[in-house]
């Protein structure tokens, strides 16, 4: 369950991304254990596994938004 650990020290760690490239990073760390937390999901169906992705991917979406950057208005 080195995995399981691996993303609750993501979810921990402080989401301060002072450059682009960093937010690119973490946007693409968090959608890799997203996805290999799945694999490991779709064997057994532990709730508690579902729970880690759906905060991970609120983070993960917390960062693309920012990536995005605001909209243009005219």
């Amino acid at each position: 369950m080195e995995l399981i650990e691996k993303a609750l020290e993501y979810e921990k760690r402080k989401m301060r991304f002072p450059t682009t490239s960093d937010r690119i990073m973490a946007a693409r760390e968090a959608k890799d254990l997203i996805l290999s937390l799945n694999e490991i999901f779709k064997k057994n169906k532990d709730p508690n596994i579902m729970e880690i992705m759906k905060r991970l991917t609120v983070i993960k979406q917390r960062i693309e938004k920012r990536l995005k950057g605001k909209p243009l208005t005219s």
